[in-house]
Parts: C-alpha cells; sequence; structure tokens
C-alpha cells in the first residue's frame, strides 16, 4: 500500500477580507485519523474544501504525494467526503442516489446494499431521500463517501445527527480504514 501525503505549506485563503485559513504548515499522513478541532467559524470547513480542490488559495500550497493542488491536479485522487451536508436527489431514494454516485467512476469496492444494511438503511424503500430525517442523509452520505473504499476521507462533523450505534459503526469502520492505511481527516 502506497503512503499518501498531503502537504500544505503557507496554506492561506481570505474571504471577505478576513483570513479564513491563516498560514497554515502541517503534512497528513495516512494510516491516520486527523482530527481538526476549533470553534465555529475558524476555517475548519475551509481547510478541508481546500484539502478536497473544492478551493483555491490565496497563497501557498496543498501538495498531495508532491503533487500541486489546483496546478498538476484538481483534486486528490481516490478520495471519499462529506463536507456540510450531504446534497443528495431529493426526488429519488436512498439507493437510487447511492447507484447514481457509483455511476460516476464506476468503481464500488462493497455492495451499497452491504452499507445500507449495516447503517440500519432499508434498501428496498421507495422513500424519497426528500422525506428523509437528518440522521438518514447524514448516514446516506457517509455511504457515498466510503462504498468507493477511497485511500483518502475527508469527513466534516460525520458524527452530527447519527444515532449511538451508527457512531459506533463509524467508529469501527474508520478505526479499520486506519488499519488499511487510509487517511482520514
Amino acid at each position: 500500500e502506497d503512503i499518501m501525503l498531503i502537504k500544505l505549506q503557507d496554506a492561506t485563503k481570505i474571504l471577505d477580507h478576513r483570513f479564513v485559513i491563516n498560514n497554515i504548515n502541517f503534512e497528513f499522513k495516512s494510516g491516520n485519523i486527523y482530527g481538526i478541532v476549533g470553534q465555529n467559524g475558524s476555517g475548519k470547513t475551509m481547510l478541508l474544501r481546500a484539502i478536497a480542490g473544492l478551493i483555491c488559495l490565496n497563497r501557498g500550497t496543498i501538495t498531495v504525494d508532491g503533487k500541486v493542488l489546483n496546478k498538476d491536479i484538481s483534486f486528490p485522487p481516490d478520495i471519499g467526503i462529506i463536507i456540510e451536508k450531504p446534497e443528495l436527489l431529493p426526488y429519488l431514494s436512498g439507493l437510487e442516489n447511492l447507484k447514481l454516485l457509483a455511476e460516476i467512476r464506476n468503481i464500488i469496492s462493497y455492495d451499497i446494499k452491504h452499507y445500507m444494511d449495516k447503517f440500519g438503511l432499508n434498501f428496498n424503500s421507495k422513500q424519497i431521500v426528500k422525506k428523509y430525517s437528518l440522521g438518514m442523509k447524514q448516514k446516506l452520505g457517509i455511504i457515498q463517501a466510503i462504498m468507493e473504499d477511497p485511500s483518502l476521507l475527508l469527513l466534516d462533523e460525520p458524527f452530527n445527527a447519527l444515532d449511538a450505534e451508527s457512531v459506533d459503526i463509524l467508529r469501527s469502520i474508520l478505526l479499520q480504514y486506519k488499519e488499511q492505511g487510509k487517511l482520514i481527516i
């Protein structure tokens, strides 16, 4: 298994004349789980967006295995991501949403149904996502992030709105990922 290295050098992002990410230098290595801690509005989500290649820095660089984000590559390869609330198609069922997402890259390492079952979502349900509770939407978001067995996982408040049992399930999946040498932020 290759070691993934994400390196932030002087990473700075300014929005509305305000530093949302200010001169951050850090290295993230695979085989680890990193937790970013800070109060609301301190830039945690922005930092994850920058690492995902979803926003460009004003100054500094983020490199993934030596390749510069937004220059050599648009986003890190082999990434699973939940940032803020999962955006799903409201008039499709959970299973239909996941199948559509799966078709984009056409690599599903695990059975979607296996994960839905694990998190207590009924894959036979015709219930549309619009009628899902916050917790159900969060579970769907988690499944879409992990279903392709990515080597990099970026999770913004992954435990948000989850019941205790789902928190335990997710925690054990993340620990398993760490053992497999994946990088989780």
